[in-house]
């Protein structure tokens, strides 16, 4: 085996190695950890598009999932209550979710448009339309694991 090839059978299992490590672990990171110390590589890596399908199949909610999609509408901010930033993705099964951002924790995505790709990391909660992702930001309470939204390599959480 040449080094080249060597070198990517590494890389190709330290990537592995980490992905498995994060899905075990995500439950029990600390509430403090920053989420831009969150692997760019990682991120990308993981696709709960099929989770998502199943639980919108099931009609489930609470299901922790991290996935991408193209913003396919942007909606009015919501101000009842805390103020979300919404919009619509569109996830590579087809299925299609509201992003509910709350922007009273977290920084709202600045220049967003339809066609952006955005990453997330978040709840998924059913409704018949294709379901909302919510939690998307820290939670200064610590009751609930962090999620956060990536958008042209920044995280907002």
């Amino acid at each position: 085996m040449n080094k080249t090839n060597l070198r990517i059978g590494v890389v190709i299992l330290v990537l592995i190695a980490a992905y498995l490590g994060i899905n075990r672990e995500q439950h029990t990171l600390p509430k403090n950890e920053s989420s831009t110390t969150i692997s760019s590589e990682i991120i990308s890596t993981v696709d709960d598009s099929q989770k998502i399908q199943q639980a919108f199949q099931q009609q489930q909610k609470n299901v922790q999932v991290r996935a991408s999609g193209v913003v396919k509408a942007i909606l009015a901010d919501d101000h009842e209550g805390s103020r979300h930033q919404k919009f619509i993705l569109s996830l590579q099964n087809g299925l299609t979710v509201l992003v509910a951002h709350n922007i009273d924790l977290a920084p709202r995505i600045e220049n967003l448009k339809k066609g952006d790709v955005v990453e997330f990391y978040g709840e998924y909660e059913y409704n018949p339309k294709g379901g909302v992702i919510h939690w998307t930001h820290h939670d200064p309470q610590q009751h609930h694991i962090d999620g956060w939204l990536k958008h042209q390599g920044r995280i907002y959480q």
